[in-house]
């Protein structure tokens, strides 16, 4: 069997202020880069056969770091912006607090966590082409390219490393782990931190380890 690792990037800057990314380039805080250390040192002792990581430099970041530690810098590695984060639309630079007092917490919250509810559109700096996402948007560019894509490496036998995001890994759990759009909600990915699955030939989850 072999073994397929999601890492969620490192704490960004924009995490670490508290504003919505999507599909913004955000730099990895100090924090995140000990965080992307730590989960390569977690990881150590698999020997990947290829990485896979989004359009954004935070993930980026965070596999280039992994590697290193792993010893694996000429690692094969595919970047594609259907691994990217969730977009969100007219929110992306905001303050979550800030937009809470602005449009009210329940909104947000909705905005935030409801499973088919995009945030607004609205055409900003940020966002000038005036696209949202839900997490059933995200869902259906992620999985795709997951079982046309990544799936298969890993069902020939190879060992496959995804550095990626939060909710663009939420979308490939959900569906790993057989999960209900309500199971999905409460479902929160912590920075750096790998979850590794054994995945047979047939693609079926033979196991699952938590690496915090």
């Amino acid at each position: 069997m072999a073994k397929l690792a999601l890492v969620r990037h490192g704490q960004s800057q924009w995490n670490l202020e508290n504003r919505f990314t999507g599909w913004v380039d955000s730099p990895l805080t100090d924090l995140g880069r000990q965080e992307a250390r730590r989960a390569g040192e977690h990881l150590n002792g698999i020997r990947f056969d290829k990485a896979y990581t989004s359009a954004l430099s935070r993930a980026q970041e965070t596999l280039t770091i992994m590697l290193e530690v792993l010893g694996l810098k000429d690692l094969p590695v595919t970047k594609d912006r259907a691994l990217n984060e969730r977009h969100y639309g007219a929110l992306q630079g905001l303050n979550k607090k800030e937009t809470a007092d602005k449009y009210g917490a329940e909104q947000v919250h909705i905005w935030r966590r409801s499973y088919d509810v995009p945030p607004p559109k609205d055409r900003t700096d940020l966002n000038p082409e005036g696209i949202s996402e839900s997490l059933k948007d995200t869902a259906a560019r992620t999985l795709p390219y997951f079982y046309g894509h990544i799936l298969p490496e890993v069902k020939a036998g190879r060992n496959v490393l995804v550095s990626a995001h939060g909710n663009s890994l939420r979308s490939i759990v959900m569906d790993l782990d057989q999960l209900t759009r309500e199971q999905v909600l409460e479902l929160n990915l912590a920075t750096g931190v790998p979850i590794v699955y054994e995945i047979d030939q047939a693609g079926a989850v033979r196991g699952k380890q938590i690496l915090e």
